[in-house]
């Protein structure tokens, strides 16, 4: 675990400065529970603060959820592999992953994807044929979209740069 600070904090004094970490954006619970062990704080305090922090809604993982994959799926293009790969990785339940993709509309996921392919297949000026549409595959795979809709669209938008 990566160490936050070498000062200890107390419990009343962590509350405050965990309260304004959590005021200013969405958290998970993990990242929270990392920066309160990184205070000092004993395991039983770190829960305490957890529990009173969701209590008065500063924690919800839920809303960070959907708010973590409508950053990532607008500002970062993100596909729902890596999305729900990174959730995962914060620990975040099935439940929550599952409200937080909602967000993503399939209409808009195609036209994004499909945008992402378009500039990528552009950019690809010395590659010709079935391997301009392979590796513009791999580029947006690797972006978390699933294989089967690029291939889809790849057959159905660029078929004459095979």
């Amino acid at each position: 675990m990566e160490e936050y600070s070498k000062i200890r904090y107390t419990p009343s004094q962590a509350k405050s400065k965990i309260a304004k970490f959590c005021a200013y954006q969405e958290r998970c619970h993990q990242e929270v529970r990392d920066k309160l062990y990184g205070y000092g704080l004993a395991k039983e305090d770190v829960e305490l603060l957890i529990y009173e922090l969701i209590q008065h809604d500063f924690l919800n993982e839920e809303r960070f959820a959907i708010a973590y994959v409508r950053g990532k799926f607008i500002h970062k293009k993100w596909g729902r592999n890596k999305i729900r790969m990174e959730l995962k990785k914060r620990k975040i339940s099935d439940y929550c992953i599952k409200k937080g993709m909602q967000e993503i509309e399939e209409d808009r996921y195609e036209e994004v994807l499909l945008s992402l392919l378009n500039k990528k297949i552009d950019s690809l000026k010395a590659i010709k044929g079935y391997q301009k549409n392979y590796k513009a595959a791999q580029f947006v795979m690797n972006k978390g979209y699933e294989g089967d809709i690029v291939w889809a669209l790849i057959k159905a938008h660029f078929p004459e740069k095979q």
